[in-house]
């Protein structure tokens, strides 16, 4: 009788151990509550996105640097170029840190896989192994001993194929998350490189824009008083949207002068002179060609949504700490400081009526009254969860900056 348990004991667990196996060969469960595989996808591929972006900008930039002449305009577009790399690696920085996250993920889906296998495979095991401690001796001088172990070894010999079959998933999970840590360990040390980097080449920016300082001091006292009035003005202003009418205004002032004939030199022979049709210039653009994000980061506030009981005149995004960002084309400073309410904010007059209002830095790098060619750095994000709002105007009116950019 007690022969007989003893088989149905060791049956019973191994069919328990194959049973166990079997109910956990099936797919990858999925991740714990609160965590989305799929938002940390979508932010791998838009990083990697913006990556390859501010590459290509950055090599163009590059190019226009090597075969610019004069050396203000070599240094801009080469501080423009360095400004494209940060924004590279900040965007390959934040790729590896999905990256990471995601394997993360992966890795803690497969330890409860295997956690959950684990006790069906502990009592296979135990059973097996109280099997094979079991001396043949002691099976010889047991009477009935020998028949129960045929009938113990041919159930085993239906078995042991089908625990085989059923371990050999378990065997390829553990071989993958042997390969998933071997894969986080890479994307660590690639991490780790990609500060590295970011740090040499914000270094590198720092000593351009130093530079650019020195070569400007002899114009610094017509600077100062150009920000000083632009202050009074903003203090002046009823809010931000009247300071940008204002500065619109002023705007349109200048481009009617800068079309304006130049001084004509008494001829010798006044009596001979004929008057001259008014010469031709060429009609402002329709659209910015050339317009890019003042920098890369996740759409909080469309254009046109509703905001605080209003409605958005550009968009929001929520960007890394202390993120570079840079002018979404060329064009002249004509604000650059706090403003109440926004942070620090610039404000970018271009060809043909537009202008480009960033708001939330941290800190403004550029100075009222500078020239800037597209890509050239503004300042940083500031501290915390930052948002970065961007507002593009065409002759006093909002226009979706979205638009300008599908344009290009």
């Amino acid at each position: 009788m007690r022969r007989a348990a003893w088989i149905a004991t060791v049956s019973v667990a191994v069919m328990a151990g194959v049973a166990g196996v079997a109910m956990g060969q099936g797919a990858i469960p999925g991740l714990t509550a609160g965590d989305d595989p799929n938002q940390a996808r979508r932010q791998l591929l838009d990083a990697k996105a913006a990556a390859q972006a501010a590459g290509v900008r950055a090599e163009k930039l590059e190019a226009d640097a090597r075969n610019a002449n004069a050396a203000a305009d070599h240094t801009a577009r080469e501080a423009a170029a360095v400004a494209a790399r940060i924004q590279q690696a900040e965007a390959e920085i934040a790729a590896d840190e999905a990256s990471i996250r995601l394997i993360e993920q992966q890795r803690a889906a497969l330890s409860a896989t295997l956690a959950r296998r684990q006790q069906p495979l502990l009592r296979l095991t135990g059973a097996l192994q109280h099997l094979s401690r079991r001396p043949l001796i002691v099976s010889l001088l047991r009477p009935g001993s020998v028949q129960d172990a045929a009938h113990l070894r041919a159930l085993l010999a239906t078995m042991m194929p089908e625990v085989r079959q059923r371990t050999a998933a378990l065997r390829q999970e553990i071989d993958k998350a042997r390969a998933l840590a071997a894969q986080q360990r890479k994307a660590q040390a690639t991490l780790i490189a990609g500060r590295q980097d970011l740090n040499n080449r914000k270094q590198s920016l720092s000593a351009l824009e130093t530079r650019q300082r020195l070569a400007a001091r002899d114009v610094s006292g017509s600077a100062d008083r150009e920000a000083e009035h632009a202050l009074a003005l903003s203090e002046q202003a009823r809010d931000l949207g009247g300071l940008l009418d204002t500065l619109d205004k002023a705007a349109g002032l200048r481009e009617k002068l800068a079309h304006l004939p130049g001084p004509i030199i008494r001829p010798d022979r006044p009596e001979t002179t004929q008057a001259s049709e008014e010469e031709d210039h060429t009609p402002p653009p329709a659209h910015l060609a050339d317009y890019i994000l003042p920098v890369a980061g996740r759409l909080v506030t469309g254009f046109g949504a509703s905001n605080n009981g209003g409605v958005s005149r550009g968009i929001a995004l929520a960007v890394p700490a202390g993120a570079q960002l840079v002018t979404p084309a060329p064009g002249r400073v004509a604000f650059a400081g706090p403003y109440p309410g926004y942070g620090q904010i610039t404000i970018i007059e271009h060809d043909g009526g537009w202008t480009s209002l960033v708001t939330g830095l941290g800190r403004v790098d550029v100075r009222v009254g500078d020239r800037l060619v597209a890509g050239a750095p503004l300042g940083l994000a500031g501290p915390g969860r930052p948002v970065v709002g961007l507002e593009l105007r065409k002759d006093g009116q909002p226009a979706n900056p979205l638009d300008q950019i599908v344009r290009r």
